[in-house]
């Protein structure tokens, strides 16, 4: 792999992780697989509810959660990582760990 191809790809991955929220979700969601939105706001309680739904949305367009809405009142909305989004357990936990230190 050149230098240059291997810039590109992680230049890939931080688009897609980066922002102050996408990674806490991501890894929220593999420790609790099936989260409702509330369920969210509650384990990440200094994201704002518009930061949220934004980052969310981003998330699933990137393909790395899904999402699932269920015909009820009051509407029930749940998240979960998609297989590529489980894919990046290994860099989230990673990050977890360099924090540490």
């Amino acid at each position: 792999m050149t230098n240059q191809t291997s810039q590109c790809s992680i230049e890939k991955t931080l688009k897609q992780i980066s922002g102050k929220w996408k990674s806490v979700i991501i890894y929220m969601l593999l420790k609790h697989p099936v989260c409702r939105f509330s369920e969210l706001q509650r384990f990440i309680p200094d994201c704002s509810r518009r930061m949220l739904a934004l980052q969310l949305k981003e998330l699933e367009q990137d393909g790395l959660i899904t999402k699932k809405v269920y015909p009820v009142t009051p509407p029930k909305t749940e998240y979960s990582l998609t297989e590529r989004g489980k894919d990046l357990r290994t860099v989230v936990e990673g990050m977890q760990e360099w924090g540490k230190h």
